[in-house]
């Protein structure tokens, strides 16, 4: 077991023959890059038996214990064992069949005196013996076939390892071709010289790429991969058992890759990353276009090009065809070479794209068709989450396991993959482009292609009529009568906007599969700028038409988005600069297709119909979880604070229909010593000011003057950069501006430099760099500075992903409770919803234990940000006495609830804080 071996993979293309029951006990010791903590080898051993016994996982373990490491020495040790055990079961069944066929045939059916008795199905015993002894003969043959190909694999992947020649064989024949490529290229060039007028029209049409192509029926065609018939055997493999690993963000899950080329297991795991066309596209002219949407389409459309093209060179003779792009990257052999690279050493993203330029293929589709092979897949949360995505990327999860990371926020994550919202700006651009692109090309679209287009003009019609607007008129300057916000059902919403004769599933399909947003960009790109020439009269007139409603809505937008009264247009306008609406639109569409009863319609009517918007509010995120874990032989959901887990329990795993003795949770202590952490919940401030911090009472000045006399106290004793937690933006600037006019500020300022987070994202690097600097600078003079004060927000920038590791975070200050906005139409209708649905057990209604759950998680992602490593240490100071509730308190981490105090006054509290954090600097 030493070194992690993990064995080359038994597929898991059948049932049978999957290792019965019990792989043995867990392992005595995991392979481990050094001596792992206790607490470690506890978590390791959880999560193996709940991959054994086929469970639902709930694993917490806060971070700077080793979480990403465990993970992955826990499960890859099971998969190990589980490929171990099913080649062994593989070689004792082909063993027996060997053996069979050694000894006497036994009789078969036209055997004379044959024995005729029955048994108790009614079937003779030669008809059941001579069933069983096929289907075992069908289970051999099956045995054979997949020993061989993983044998075939394992000898590819092991000669892309050793045999660095066939690297450099396959680099030179690339260069060969780009080489004849560029001489047939110039050759062209010099025919060319002189047919002047062939070259302009060639040019000419290049218009063409913008019609839709016959769009022959609504029913499933086969998808065209653009590879060669024969070679889709090659590349296609059977799906082996593996783990599936997702995480947030793209930086999160090269951190991962990372741990696992630092693991025992590091070289000889068949690891493939995935990623978005954003991440991995090679193909720099579709990088260009910058928007995912454009890029996906503009993918799609060279492969349909590609496609076009071969079956066309057969017909080639009876019309003349327009050349149209086709993606060099996108090639079988090339593509073929970068899968087995992949799967011979670990990468990530960015070793992976580097690849794919080295080796000129495409690392989206080249990751992709390694999937079947791979033992461990690192993914993001979109892609195994979202069903068509996931179904797109060929990812297959029938009896394998997921881990799902840094899952604290996974129910909203879900909600928000499923959401979707529209402007009225944005509905009213697309009708007038659908509108402006069917009058110049009516002639040459085909009658079925002219129906759909009908239904989608006739759909934003009435979208915007639902808002109150009329669709041929400028929404910048449409004024909304009834301002407000409307909640309605989906069905409601069908009839109410007239349009429950409309199959969406159809039109769904037809945009997706005619690509008709991409043409409408093309055709908006080509006619929407001023400087574009059009031929006849009466197109300039139409065009003309659409370059100076785009502008008014471009000019609208931008007014819009200069006056602070409306900031969410801001976006929208971008939007509009960038991707065809429509895009946005079809999103919309898709989501108006989920049951009646799992999500809302939200009218938000505003100023304008320019501003107004609707929105897809899902409700019940269970329906779309609840298909990866009927699928899948185990689920693990894991983080860093997972607390409250009664969210995940009843709103994710119960209502996805989960048994619950099929959930197991596991959480594990911090690995610092109890001495390192102070965590207080103080109840009064130092003029005894009881510390409550309402919506009705934290705007009181007594309230801002009490926190600013907590924090000059605090900064007094507290070395380093302390982080102080407001509620929102909103009330941070306010006790900011209220501190500043009472001289507060002044006197904060004389200890710590004062930082406030910034609203926009790209301003946090810096303030996070400059906070740094200034409490490296403090700590390396004995001035009167001691070092920083940063005011932060929950749910912020930077109350998550952002370490304050030591000196950066050596007091952490939450100032209140940060309630969600429970006037809110959103939450309104979740709690109504949860209420309804929720089975009612003793204690309080589940809309106000939602109401609990989202404060507490936000506050325990917020106050986890202090201790990020074994020897760090910091003091916790939870400014409400709220917190010291039983149903409140309990909803803390347990590992900072065990060492928690509960201090009513304030001198007492700061007695311990000033102990606490001399006694620490003494000791370093």
């Amino acid at each position: 077991m030493e070194g992690g071996r993990a064995a080359a993979g038994a597929e898991g293309g059948g049932r049978c023959p999957e290792p019965g029951g019990a792989l043995g006990s867990v392992p005595p010791r995991f392979p481990f890059p050094y001596r792992p903590y206790p607490i470690q080898e506890r978590f390791m051993a959880a999560l193996y038996g709940a991959l054994q016994a086929g469970q639902v996982g709930i694993f917490e373990s806060p971070t700077g214990t080793g979480k990403s490491l465990s993970l992955i020495c826990g499960a890859l040790s099971w998969l190990r064992d589980f490929e171990e055990k099913k080649k062994q079961e593989e070689a004792r069944l082909l063993a027996l069949e060997d053996k069979g066929r050694e000894e006497k045939q036994p009789l078969t059916s036209d055997e004379p005196g044959r024995s005729t008795s029955k048994d108790s199905s009614g079937e003779p015993d030669w008809i059941t013996a001579f069933v069983q002894k096929k289907e075992e003969q069908d289970m051999v043959n099956r045995l054979k076939e997949e020993q061989i190909r993983r044998k075939k694999r394992e000898e590819r992947l092991e000669k892309i390892r050793h045999n660095v020649q066939l690297k450099y064989a396959a680099k030179r024949k690339r260069s060969e071709e780009d080489e004849t490529k560029r001489l047939l290229q110039l050759s062209k060039e010099a025919l060319s010289e002189g047919a002047g007028a062939d070259v302009l029209e060639q040019l000419d049409h290049n218009e063409e790429e913008l019609i839709l192509a016959e769009y022959e029926s609504d029913e499933e065609k086969k998808a065209a991969s653009g590879l060669e018939e024969d070679d889709d055997d090659d590349l296609e493999e059977e799906h082996v058992t593996k783990i599936y690993y997702c995480s947030r963000t793209h930086s999160q899950l090269s951190q991962f890759v990372h741990e696992v080329q630092k693991s025992p297991f590091g070289k000889d795991t068949r690891l493939v990353s995935l990623g978005s066309r954003q991440n991995l596209c090679v193909n720099e002219e579709v990088r260009r276009l910058g928007a995912l949407q454009l890029i996906n389409d503009r993918c799609m459309e060279m492969q349909k090009n590609k496609h076009e093209k071969k079956s066309g060179e057969e017909t080639e003779g009876k019309k003349r065809r327009v050349s149209r792009a086709t993606c060099p990257f996108y090639s079988y052999e090339q593509m073929q070479f970068l899968r087995d690279e992949v799967l011979a050493e670990v990468k990530d993203i960015e070793q992976l794209v580097a690849l794919g330029r080295e080796t000129k293929a495409c690392p989206y589709y080249g990751s992709r068709y390694a999937i079947p092979a791979a033992q461990l897949v690192v993914l993001p949360y979109q892609m195994l989450l979202h069903e068509a995505t996931r179904s797109a990327a060929g990812i297959n999860l029938k009896d394998q396991v997921v881990i799902i990371d840094e899952a604290h926020n996974l129910i909203d994550t879900i909600t928000c993959i499923h959401s979707a919202e529209v402007s009225g700006s944005q509905l009213c651009c697309a009708h007038s482009q659908l509108l402006q692109y069917t009058e110049r090309y009516r002639k040459r679209l085909k009658a079925k292609n002219l129906m759909y287009i009908k239904q989608i003009l006739y759909l934003l019609e009435r979208f915007v009529a639902m808002l109150g607007g009329n669709v041929n008129q400028n929404p910048s300057c449409q004024a909304v009568s009834q301002t407000g916000t409307v909640l309605k059902s989906i069905n409601d919403f069908l009839f109410q906007s007239q349009i429950d004769n409309i199959n969406l599933f159809k039109v769904q399909r037809y945009c997706e599969k005619s690509l008709i947003s991409r043409k409408l960009f093309g055709f908006v790109e080509r006619y929407g700028s001023p400087a574009t020439a059009v031929k006849t009269n009466k197109e300039n007139q139409r065009v003309a038409g659409l370059q100076s409603f785009l502008l008014s809505l471009q000019q609208g937008s931008d007014k819009e988005a200069r006056t602070l009264q409306s900031p969410p247009v801001e976006p929208e306008n971008n939007q509009l600069r960038t991707a065809s609406p429509l895009m946005q639109i079809e999103g919309f569409l898709s989501a108006l297709t989920n049951a009646n009863e799992d999500g809302r319609v939200i009218l938000n009517r505003q100023g304008t119909v320019g501003q107004s918007s609707l929105k897809f509010l899902l409700l019940n995120p269970a329906v779309h979880f609840a298909k990866v874990v009927k699928e899948c032989r185990a689920v693990i959901i894991a983080g860093g604070t997972m607390q409250p887990v009664a969210d995940f329990r009843e709103q994710l795993l119960s209502c996805a229909g989960v048994d619950p003795a099929r959930v197991v949770e596991f959480s594990c202590g911090h690995v610092i010593p109890p001495e390192n952490i102070l965590p207080i919940i103080l109840c009064s401030g130092p003029s005894n000011q009881q510390l409550e911090f309402t919506f009705q009472t934290r705007d009181l000045p007594q309230m801002m003057d009490e926190t600013g006399r907590i924090l000059c106290n605090l900064c007094n004793v507290v070395p380093g950069g302390v982080v102080c937690f407001f509620p929102s933006y909103d009330y941070e600037k306010q006790v900011h501006a209220h501190w500043e006019n009472t001289g507060l500020l002044t006197r904060l300022a004389a200890k710590k430099k004062i930082f406030q987070e910034p609203k926009k994202a790209n301003q946090v690097e810096q303030v996070l760099a400059e906070y740094a600097k200034c409490i490296k600078r403090c700590s390396q003079s004995a001035g009167q500075m001691t070092g920083a004060l940063l005011l932060s927000v929950v749910g912020g920038k930077m109350s998550e992903g952002i370490n304050f590791s030591d000196d950066l975070g050596r007091c952490v200050i939450m100032v209140g409770m940060p309630y969600p906005n429970i006037k809110s139409p959103e939450l309104q209708e979740k709690m109504t919803w949860l209420d309804k649905t929720m089975p009612r057990a003793a204690g309080p209604a589940p809309s106000r234990v939602l109401i609990e759950n989202l404060c507490m998680k936000a506050v325990n992602q917020s106050i986890g940000r202090a201790i990020r490593h074994q020897q760090d240490f910091a003091s916790i100071l939870l400014l409400d006495h709220r917190y010291a509730r039983p149903a409140i308190f309990n909803k803390l981490p347990q590992w900072i609830r065990e060492r928690t105090q509960v201090i009513p006054a304030f001198g007492s509290a700061f007695a311990e804080l000033r102990k606490f954090h001399r006694g620490k600097s003494d000791a370093l």
